[in-house]
């Protein structure tokens, strides 16, 4: 038997009307629960949000462009951010990572509910002056049928967004994955009608991914009928580029002042990585060691 491992699969259906996209992410959303130790539904919301952000992604060109999904609601989750390249890495938390509802009426766990109203905004840095925003309402977030939205309004993109967590009895995660399938403009009526048909027919794709956690078997299954060639494979993972030196240039940019008031204190200082939960202590020394630099930078 194959040794499992999270992965994700871009793919043309249709003589290339049809673009796909889809992933198999348990593992780097267990990595991210145990980071943040986060509840089921947090848990679900998180994994959901980073394996769309990694099919998102795969969409930018630029090796060192970031896509960035932010949530912001006045659910008791308060609200997420995700970010992720393309080459395969993603890293993210929840404002609120202890949040536990009631199933919702469908029996699953009620990410909607934890969400609650508010907006979803996605951020395309592609090393420009300013990076490409767009924002919308969000319409039941449960973070696919929102990005399905966000595709249809800001990018005027005929999409499909299916994306699932399973977990375990003991809040472990089972399965977590999903897809993204886009019509391009040249698609026929028979093409359009075929897909919705196929779409309406998924009523869960955590039942597809228990079935098979692998992401060709969500696009058997979403392109039922069509001929599906495979044209890329990669590994994602959560990553977090995260460091001591990247919180050292952090406190540096706190200024002089800050820094000697930190020193007055006379106490060591420990900063958390919001993404990754790596905690990087400073004593006073070594805080003492940064007044020059700031000092260099006018700070």
């Amino acid at each position: 038997m194959e040794e499992y491992r999270d992965y994700m699969i871009r793919a043309v259906a249709a003589d290339a009307q049809i673009r796909a996209f889809a992933i198999t992410a348990r593992d780097l959303t267990e990595t991210a629960r145990k980071a943040h130790n986060t509840s089921p539904i947090a848990t679900a919301a998180l994994g959901r949000a980073m394996s769309g952000a990694l099919m998102m992604a795969e969409m930018l060109k630029g090796p060192r462009d970031l896509l960035t999904i932010q949530i912001d609601g006045d659910g008791p989750l308060q609200g997420l951010v995700v970010t992720a390249d393309n080459q395969g890495h993603v890293k993210g938390y929840v404002k609120n990572p202890n949040v536990i509802l009631p199933p919702n009426k469908q029996g699953h766990l009620n990410v909607g509910g934890a969400i609650g109203r508010g907006t979803l905004t996605v951020i395309r840095d592609m090393n420009l002056k300013d990076p490409y925003i767009g924002q919308i309402p969000l319409v039941t977030g449960e973070i696919a049928e929102d990005l399905t939205a966000y595709y249809a309004q800001s990018e005027q993109i005929p999409s499909s967004v299916g994306l699932g967590v399973l977990m375990n009895k003991e809040n472990t995660v089972k399965r977590a994955g999903g897809f993204v399938v886009q019509l391009m403009p040249f698609a026929d009526d028979e093409v359009i009608g075929k897909l919705e048909e196929n779409i309406r027919r998924i009523s869960s794709v955590t039942g597809i991914l228990e079935e098979d956690s692998r992401p060709e078997h969500l696009l058997d299954i979403v392109l039922d009928g069509f001929d599906i060639q495979i044209t890329s494979r990669e590994d994602v993972c959560f990553y977090c580029n995260c460091s001591r030196e990247r919180f050292e240039r952090g406190l540096v940019l706190l200024g002089k002042e800050e820094l000697e008031d930190i020193i007055a204190d006379g106490k060591d200082i420990e900063l958390a990585c919001q993404f990754c939960s790596s905690t990087y202590r400073y004593t006073t020394d070594e805080v003492k060691k940064l007044l020059p630099r700031a000092a260099a930078a006018g700070r």
